[in-house]
């Protein structure tokens, strides 16, 4: 099977957002003279990830999840903040990161050298995933970047990725591969889109969702004796 245009997650994919993560939350509770910092991130962390869950299943707006979730961190220390305020000092910290995973700019440097157009396709908030993909060593690899603000929708919805499709020169589905760490979001996504997928598992985590995987792997190396071509 060939393909030609590859789609990629960013955050969890190619950019250790974990550590991203971790370093702008630092700065921002220092900021603000939290004293037990990991209590603080210990609460964020789930809390976080179940809102962008919340969000994939269309249970609120990304603006209510970006305003409210630092507020809601506070008020469970028992503390009144503005939550607008703090997420914008959050993306100030958070858009200054640009951390990849070992290997990434590699990758992405092999795959565009043996042809295949490569574009980053994300949910995240677009002034951060901009600033982090600035920040970072994989950013001129991309032919394109595609944020669901600008879509008005996110994975994985199918309007998204025909969204996508438009505005690729001679985008065909049967040549396009969906690479990503989510199965509700990037794998569901590409199944909505009748693409390919390839589901990328570094945890070896067990497939319990409704999404169809095409290929899964745990490793850079694996993708690239999928992808590239291998000496004879």
């Amino acid at each position: 099977m060939e393909f030609f245009l590859i789609l990629f997650d960013l955050d969890h994919t190619l950019l250790d957002f974990d550590l991203a993560e971790e370093v702008a939350l630092t700065e921002l509770l220092k900021e603000y003279n939290v004293k037990d910092i990991a209590a603080y991130k210990n609460y964020y962390r789930p809390m976080n990830k179940a809102m962008w869950r919340a969000l994939e299943l269309k249970e609120m707006t990304k603006s209510e999840l970006v305003n409210t979730r630092f507020a809601k961190l506070f008020a469970h220390f028992n503390i009144e903040v503005d939550g607008v305020s703090l997420a914008q000092t959050y993306q100030t910290h958070l858009q200054k990161q640009g951390q990849t995973y070992s290997g990434a700019a590699e990758l992405l440097k092999a795959l565009s050298t043996v042809g295949y157009q490569l574009f980053a396709v994300t949910n995240g908030i677009t002034d951060i995933q901009m600033g982090c993909l600035q920040a970072s060593d994989i950013k001129h690899y991309f032919s394109d970047i595609f944020i669901s603000e600008q879509a008005a929708s996110q994975k994985p919805d199918k309007y998204f990725f025909d969204w996508i499709g438009q505005r690729i020169p001679h985008y065909q589905r049967h040549k396009t591969l969906m690479i990503g760490d989510s199965l509700t979001a990037d794998i569901q996504g590409g199944n909505n889109a009748g693409i390919d997928t390839v589901w990328y598992n570094p945890n070896h985590l067990q497939n319990n969702s409704n999404a169809q995987t095409t290929f899964e792997i745990s490793s850079f190396k694996e993708l690239g004796q999928l992808l590239l071509p291998q000496p004879s």
